[in-house]
């Protein structure tokens, strides 16, 4: 897999690793967080799309993604945009 590091939530110093990669072969994006807690799951498996069946498919998980993440989420983003083009 050639995989493009983005980058890592500066705001974890030496605790976690919130991380942004792009895999170059495809465009998808990859994140590393932190998983999400049981409530938060509950919450999220109670409010899906429409349409949708209630519930967290089997090979899905939520992940929460750090506010400190949102800028290397952009780039992350904009990388997998160009790799398409």
């Amino acid at each position: 897999m050639d995989l493009q590091f983005i980058g890592i939530d500066p705001e974890t110093g030496n605790v976690g690793s919130p991380t942004a990669w792009v895999d170059n072969s495809t465009a998808d994006i990859l994140m590393q967080s932190y998983t999400a807690d049981d409530a938060t799951c509950r919450a999220c498996a109670e409010n899906t799309a429409p349409g949708h069946a209630k519930g967290i498919p089997a090979g899905e998980t939520v992940i929460r993604i750090p506010v400190h993440l949102v800028p290397l989420l952009r780039k992350a983003c904009d990388v997998a945009e160009q790799a398409r083009l």
